[in-house]
């Protein structure tokens, strides 16, 4: 346990300054290749793809923020729910996962329409691919620097803020929500933290999101357990790189 969990005006700071930094560096993203991005084959790599320059600074800045609020966390680390956090994990990611994976299966081309694209089935061939880069080094480094953004940054970032914040949050906004139990179930909690959950992500990926996020509140509210929540969303980022990368699918991520 932190030895920061007694100060609430710390704790909402904890909980929020890492996911604010997270967002505006996404807001800069968008500006930045509106306003510098060419894609085009013989562009600078950072015109190309403005993301392989804005990622590894975000990352840097979250772990900064993650490195100074560090004690005012409580994970409650468990190897017993941290094995649980793996089959969700599993079980989350795969669902999310399936509407591209039906895609090849069923051997489609072009864009889906209708409840097809609702779901998310679609080809996700364009995204993050550090195969722009030729020099084995810089592929390399950029690649291991966006592992360890999906695996590390967004699963402690999103899990802070969504389960550690939110939750509570959400369920006593006008009074003292860091009195909450951690993991407390409630409909209300549910719906709120799921549905922004939801449109925090692009909308072709709201069935898959849909459906991890409430994996993810079943977890939390069965082990009590934030070091829970945040290894199952490790692996579930983990795998889905492994499998951009062994399938293409660059879009995903």
């Amino acid at each position: 346990m932190g030895t920061d969990v007694n100060n609430p005006d710390r704790l909402t700071k904890a909980h929020l300054l890492p996911f604010a930094v997270f967002m505006v560096f996404l807001l800069l993203l968008q500006l930045c290749d509106s306003l510098f991005g060419w894609h085009h084959p013989s562009a600078s790599w950072w015109k190309r793809d403005v993301s392989h320059l804005i990622y590894p600074i975000q990352t840097i800045a979250c772990i900064g923020c993650f490195a100074y609020f560090w004690r005012s966390y409580r994970f409650n680390w468990s190897l017993k729910w941290s094995l649980v956090a793996v089959v969700f994990g599993v079980l989350g990611i795969g669902f999310w996962l399936l509407p591209t994976t039906l895609y090849d299966a069923w051997k489609l081309t072009g864009e889906t329409e209708g409840w097809m694209k609702w779901l998310g089935i679609a080809k996700r061939d364009e995204g993050f691919d550090p195969g722009i880069f030729e020099n084995p080094a810089a592929y390399w480094a950029t690649l291991t620097m966006r592992f360890i953004r999906a695996v590390v940054v967004v699963a402690l970032v999103e899990e802070i803020f969504w389960r550690g914040f939110v939750m509570r949050f959400c369920m006593d906004r006008e009074g003292d929500y860091w009195k909450q139990p951690f993991g407390r179930a409630h409909w209300k909690s549910f719906l709120i933290v799921t549905g922004l959950f939801m449109s925090a992500h692009a909308p072709i990926d709201w069935a898959g999101a849909f459906v991890y996020g409430s994996l993810t509140y079943v977890l939390c509210v069965w082990s009590k357990n934030l070091g829970a929540c945040v290894v199952m969303h490790a692996v579930a980022n983990l795998l889905m790189g492994i499998y951009a990368m062994a399938y293409g699918k660059y879009g995903l991520w």
